[in-house]
């Protein structure tokens, strides 16, 4: 009994679903979007076939360890010239930080103006006038 109440209900429910689906292709609109996507099947078959293509060859990529490996190492090779000069930037910084706390040397008006010139200083002068005059300039172009 139980199995003919649920094969009744499974069919009114089929067509219940028949007829809602009937009445979405009756309206005009889902016609004409129906029409244009028909019209339209042969560059969505050529997008999908690109897209498949694609697909398969990132998936050959992600799943080749030789190029993985190929991939890494060439990151790594380019990131080591940075990754050297970060290091050297960083052990110069410390090394003078320590420098700085260990004397105790007062510097007068003669010993800044031996410092002013001082190739190196006169090297990061120019650079920080030039960062900001750049600084300048872009702030009167957002204005």
């Amino acid at each position: 009994m139980s199995e003919t109440t649920t094969q009744a209900s499974e069919k009114q429910l089929t067509a219940t679903t028949s007829q809602d689906l009937l009445d979405q292709l009756l309206k005009p609109e889902v016609q004409e979007s129906l029409t244009t996507l028909v019209e339209q099947l042969p560059k969505l078959t050529e997008v999908v076939n690109v897209l498949t293509k694609s697909y398969d060859f990132a998936q050959g990529l992600a799943n080749d360890e030789v190029f993985k490996s190929d991939a890494v190492h060439a990151v790594t090779e380019m990131m080591e010239p940075v990754v050297h000069s970060a290091k050297g930037i960083a052990a110069t910084a410390i090394e003078a930080k320590d420098r700085a706390e260990q004397s105790s040397e007062t510097i007068g008006l003669f010993g800044l103006l031996k410092l002013l010139k001082d190739p190196q200083a006169q090297k990061l002068f120019r650079f920080a006038q030039s960062y900001l005059q750049i600084m300048s300039e872009r702030e009167q172009q957002q204005k």
